[in-house]
């Protein structure tokens, strides 16, 4: 499942360095995740960075994006091959 970030996003910055996918950018008005990069920091981490380092609490799973954990980390491997 990736990751969504909603409107209560402040743009304060923190989320986007500390994704190891790069999923994270500047969107129109808020930080936005790309779905086809996000792997939930599945390979890299225990937890979502960008969720642990959230100062609003704005980001959470995306219901339109549902992945499973073996999906997620064959995602990983294929982004670091």
């Amino acid at each position: 499942m990736s990751l969504l970030i909603d409107d209560e996003c402040i743009n304060c910055d923190v989320c986007e360095p500390e994704c190891p996918n790069g999923a994270i950018s500047q969107g129109e008005d808020i930080y936005i995740i790309d779905p086809d990069l996000c792997t939930e920091c599945v390979g890299h981490y225990d937890l979502p960075q960008c969720i642990e380092v959230c100062p609003v609490d704005c980001i959470d799973k995306d219901p339109a994006k549902v992945e499973e954990q073996d999906s997620l980390y064959q995602k990983y491997l294929k982004l670091t091959a």
